[in-house]
Order: structure tokens, then sequence, then C-alpha cells
């Protein structure tokens, strides 16, 4: 067993978690978090996407060490509760929200703590939806503009247009936010990834041109893929999550030398030498030609958005499906795996994944040290 997985595994068993679970590394977490200080362009502040992180304590533990209290949210619940945890704290909306879903937010959430909020505006319409919030609320609303920097997913696509905007009364523009989750996947023949970074920053630059001096305290760029590669420019703060726990989508050449820092922990319910309902001929049949395994194992739980990666080898299989109560693994010939050994998958993403699963239990020093519960999903 890798010496890794075995100490996981140790330490699993030591604090009696016989279910599947999220283990969070905090070594590894604050290798990474040293990582993104060393790197980080001077000037550019960390905003810290709460959808990626979506656990208080994990979100204290980051925000303490790179000193920042700027957080990018994404869904109201989650927005409440960080506003809650952190008395100075800002806020910025990551998505245009529906207007009655600002309404109702406003509506039942305390009015001081939610002027901390920076709203996201991506078209006319919504400016107006918005302006005529601020009037029925008697309140001033603060906003930034959805700008198109080579996404197209949507927002302002040239300067013209915001130049051409009357804002209403009770409105506040704060400046942009720019998004180019696009350039990692830019080929070389194209100009890849350091062409598209630098036609981003560029096009920001002329949306902020558009805007006055006083609407410039948020030039909000970049995403965990993103935010390290970016050496200057318009932009003052980058927006950073899943880049600190490393899900497996976030392999990119922009997070060279970070490590997982979150995996999914759950035992081995039985481990067998798998056939096939109805004849054995069939399953051996299958095995010779390399499409059913000679050696499997059922995990406790599964369907999750992660890839296995302990013990070595194990994946599902297409025959047998998935399962979100006992998951088929096919293993390699030979594999020496028994029920109550702990199998070990690496999310795909951060974001839902570690809702999944109660509190994270947080590996530090060898051994599970404490529990950090996690925001709800709803």
């Amino acid at each position: 067993m890798s010496a890794y997985f075995a100490e996981l595994s140790k330490a699993l068993k030591a604090a009696e978690i016989f279910r599947p679970c999220l283990v969070l590394d905090r070594d590894r977490l604050d290798a990474n978090i040293a990582l993104v200080k060393q790197r980080l362009a001077p000037g550019l502040a960390v905003r810290l996407v709460d959808k990626s992180l979506p656990c208080l304590p994990l979100l204290s533990h980051i925000a303490k060490r790179l000193e920042t209290s700027r957080f990018m949210t994404f869904h109201s619940p989650v927005t409440q509760a960080v506003l809650d945890a952190f008395p100075a704290a800002d806020l910025l909306y990551g998505k245009p929200m529906p207007v009655g879903a600002a309404k109702a937010a406003l509506a039942r959430g305390d009015a001081g703590g939610w002027s901390r909020v920076c709203w996201l505006i991506d078209t006319p319409e919504r400016l107006s939806e918005y302006g005529a919030l601020a009037d029925a609320f008697g309140t001033e609303l603060r906003f930034a503009f959805e700008v198109d920097v080579g996404l197209h997913r949507g927002g302002f696509s040239g300067p013209t247009e915001i130049g051409a905007l009357t804002i209403p009364k009770g409105l506040r523009c704060e400046g942009i936010m720019a998004y180019e989750a696009h350039a990692p996947e830019i080929p070389g023949l194209f100009g890849g990834a350091a062409g598209a970074l630098k036609k981003a920053s560029a096009r920001a630059a002329e949306f902020v041109a558009a805007l006055d001096a006083d609407q410039r305290r948020i030039l909000n760029i970049g995403g965990s893929k993103t935010a390290l590669l970016h050496g200057g420019g318009v932009a003052n703060e980058v927006s950073i999550g899943s880049a600190f726990v490393l899900p497996r989508d976030f392999d990119t050449p922009g997070l060279d030398g970070f490590r997982p820092a979150a995996l999914i922990a759950t035992p081995i319910l039985k481990a067998l030498d798998p056939v096939l309902p109805g004849p054995a001929a069939i399953s051996r049949t299958l095995q010779a030609l390399g499409l059913f395994p000679k050696r499997a194992c059922y995990l406790y739980g599964g369907k999750w958005m992660a890839e296995p990666v302990f013990p070595e080898g194990m994946k599902p299989n297409g025959l047998i499906g998935l399962s979100s109560n006992q998951q088929f693994m096919g293993l390699p010939a030979g594999a020496e795996v028994k029920p109550g050994d702990h199998a070990f998958l690496r999310p795909t993403q951060s974001e839902a994944v570690l809702q999944h699963f109660g509190s994270l239990a947080v590996f530090a020093g060898g051994r599970i040290v404490e529990f950090w519960p996690v925001l709800p999903m709803g």
C-alpha cells in the first residue's frame, strides 16, 4: 500500500471513521496556500470563491493566511452564512442573480449585512430591474458589470455598451468582473493560454477605461486555473477557490506544484473474484477479452464526481455500472485488498462534492485532528 494512503487509512481507523467521508489534508492545504502567496503577482488581492470551498472553517483558515476579507459568492444561503461569519467581509456575486432572488434575500436578510454584497449586472435590462429593486427598498445597491473578455458566456460584449448606460438612482457601480476560464483550453495554433490571457487582460482594460475613476474599486479577473498566470495589468484582484484543494479537473500548468488536499475515503465492503449473472462461461470470455475484471471489490457508497486513486488500478466497469449504494470497482488481477480496507477517490471538482459527506475530516500530522462542518446545499 502506498505509504501516504496507508497513513490516511490508519488515521481514519484510529478516528473510528468507517463510512464514506471527505478527508481534508491540512498540511497539503497549507502548502498550496504558501504557493499562492509565493506566485501571486504584486498588487493583486485574492477573492475566495465560497462555492468551491463551502466550509466556514476552511474559508477562515485560508482567509487568515492570505489576509483577505474578499469573497466571491454564488448562492444566497451561502452568502448569508459568509456575511454572518465574517463581519468585515466584502462579497461579490460571481453570477447575475434573478432580481426575485435578490429581493427575497434583501427582504429576509440583515440590511446592514447585505450592504456588503456587490451584485453582478450583465444586461441593461437587469440594470433596470435592480434599479427598481433599490427604489422599492429605499436603499443603495452595489454592483459590478459582468464583461466578456473572450469566454462568451454572457455579460457586456463591448466597452461602448457600458459607456452608453445611465445608472439608475440607488445603484452604485463598483467595477467589473472579467472571467477567462477559456484561456487554458486555447490551442497553441491560436495563441495558446498565454495569448488568450494577454487578450483578456487587454480587453478588461478597455472596459475599465469606460468607467469613471470612482467606479474602479473592484477590478476582478481570473479563476483558479488562471489567477497565478496574471503578471500585472489593470486588475486589482483575482478569484481563487478550487486551487487550494486541487480537485482532478484543476491539474493545469497554472497550478504546477500544487497537491490534492481533498480526498474521498470509503471502506471496501467486499473483495472477490467477480462473476456476471448468467452462465459462468460468459464472464470467463469477457475476462479473456479484457472487458471484465478478474478481481474486484464493492465500495461503501459510490457514484461520486471523483476518480479512483487507490488501490492502484481500481476503476469502474461498464458492464456492472455505477451505484450510489455499493459501487462495483474492478481491480488488477492479484490485487491484495480485503473488506475493511479503505479505498480513496479524488474529486473532479470541489464545489458540491465537499458538501456531500457531512463534516470534513481534517488530517494533519498523521492523524484526524478535528472536523469542519460544511455549509448546507439549500
